[in-house]
């Protein structure tokens, strides 16, 4: 090899051990020049604090960082990062990664959109950066990573970088400050469920039922008294603190299927506008602690658990672990007595239930009968379910003929009698007279029907 060649290998070996040395460095790389010229140090001397939340939260984190920075100012607006493989590395990780191998760059912020309401949604940060200060003045970065459950990452993450662990724990707890001032699932009607992947807990928002006390038919008493012990401690809390009576309570609706028990929740609902909800059915009664949780946190609220009795001996994680129920049992108590929230629990089947709360004395400390409806309460459901239509018949040999049946029963039965209006006159309004009422009573008593009345949960014996 002559000697130019020797000076041409010897030049390119140069360029690339400074390369090298660049990017080891962390110099050339604008993604670290945007953190390390925020916080004023080298990236060794970053540290970062995390806090990891439930997926369902990141509109409350979006919601706390935009309070925080409205306190602070930004510094250095919202930045991103660009990069494959961005879902299983945390955020030091990449920013390492940035410094040594020059894997990830600056990049856009990823946005994502998320529910706050039944009805309405809001654009979150997925991934990306803000520089802001300390309340003392230290330069501070904070960064938001939204959950990705496909790729394994099932929380959502807020996290401060700062030169001082104290300062960026500082931050942190600000932030979380400005999230519990400013939560946006406060108020709201939430339903636990499950998503598709691996099983991840989600929390969807309902709209609130609006009903009145004329939309709900029980016997004479029986809904003042479930007023008085839910939404009645709810308008006098203070004052029963004051006189040292506990706030927490446990309603139980029982009887049989079909007959209100539902409707009345929801009415219940209605009656506390600005009170939490959070529901718990099926599979999702697993969640009963989390549910818990939420309902200190957000009190007032409610928790209602609908059909207790079909977690009574579920033992889905195993044979020696102990029925949801008991679960539900241990959430209840774990709630103070001077927590405003109500534990509002229906079944079908109070029996099977009984033994364990009896055991467990305290945790419901009201059981109400929601019973089939005698004949006042037919005539009652019949005029409430045909409030959009004209109702000609005489309901006095429907009511007599009708003994033993539900209030789903009603509703079907007045149903079936306006698709027969209909379809006798098609271009009048409906019109629901003795034949059409009688002829649909007879059809749904018909031995064909045994089934549907069943399902219906009526227990007359037609």
């Amino acid at each position: 090899m002559g000697s130019t060649e020797r000076d041409l290998a010897a030049d390119l070996a140069r360029i690339v051990h400074a390369a090298a040395d660049e990017v080891g460095s962390g110099r050339g790389s604008e993604l670290i020049e945007k953190v390390t010229g925020h916080l004023g140090a080298p990236l060794p001397e970053v540290v970062v604090v995390t806090r990891n939340w439930p997926m369902w939260e990141h509109a409350n984190i979006q919601r706390g960082v935009e309070a925080y920075l409205a306190e602070h100012g930004k510094a250095v607006d919202w930045f991103g990062i660009a990069g494959g493989q961005r879902t299983h590395e945390d955020l030091i990780g990449m920013l390492a990664i940035a410094r040594t191998q020059g894997m990830y760059e600056l990049g856009s912020v990823d946005y994502t959109t998320t529910a706050i309401g039944p009805d309405d949604a809001t654009e979150a940060v997925q991934l990306g950066l803000v520089g802001t200060s300390a309340p003392g003045g230290e330069p501070v970065l904070v960064a938001i990573r939204g959950a990705t459950p496909q790729w394994g990452l099932e929380q959502c993450r807020l996290e401060v970088l700062s030169t001082s662990r104290v300062t960026a724990t500082q931050v942190r707890d600000r932030v979380e400050r400005l999230m519990a001032e400013h939560d946006l699932l406060r108020g709201q009607v939430l339903a636990f469920g499950t998503s598709e992947h691996r099983g991840n807990e989600l929390l969807t928002f309902l709209p609130r039922p609006t009903l009145t006390g004329e939309e709900v038919v029980l016997p004479d008493g029986v809904l003042a008294a479930i007023e008085r012990h839910t939404v009645g401690i709810a308008a006098h809390g203070e004052r029963l603190l004051a006189a040292g009576q506990h706030l927490k309570r446990g309603l139980l609706l029982h009887g049989p299927p079909g007959t209100g028990k539902t409707h009345t929740v929801r009415y219940l609902m209605s009656r506390l506008p600005t009170t939490t909800v959070v529901i718990l059915t099926g599979a999702a009664m697993r969640f009963v602690g989390k549910a818990a949780e939420l309902a200190r946190r957000l009190q007032p609220s409610v928790v209602v658990l609908e059909d207790v009795d079909l977690i009574a001996q579920d033992r889905s994680y195993g044979p020696m672990v102990q029925p949801l129920l008991f679960t539900l049992l241990d959430a209840m108590d774990g709630v103070g007595g001077d927590a405003d929230v109500t534990f509002l629990l229906t079944t079908n089947r109070a029996g099977e239930l009984e033994k364990a709360l009896a055991d467990r004395p305290g945790r419901v400390d009201l059981a109400v009968e929601i019973p089939l409806p005698d004949a006042a309460g037919r005539e009652a459901l019949l005029r409430l379910y045909s409030r959009g239509l004209k109702l000609t018949a005489d309901l006095g040999p429907i009511i007599e003929a009708t003994e033993g049946v539900t209030a789903s029963f009603a509703k079907e039965l007045l149903r079936r009698a306006s698709l027969r209006a209909l379809a006798l006159r098609p271009d009048d309004d409906v019109v629901v007279g003795d034949e059409e009422l009688s002829t649909a009573l007879r059809e749904m008593q018909d031995a064909h029907s045994a089934l549907t009345r069943s399902l219906l949960g009526s227990s007359a014996a037609q």
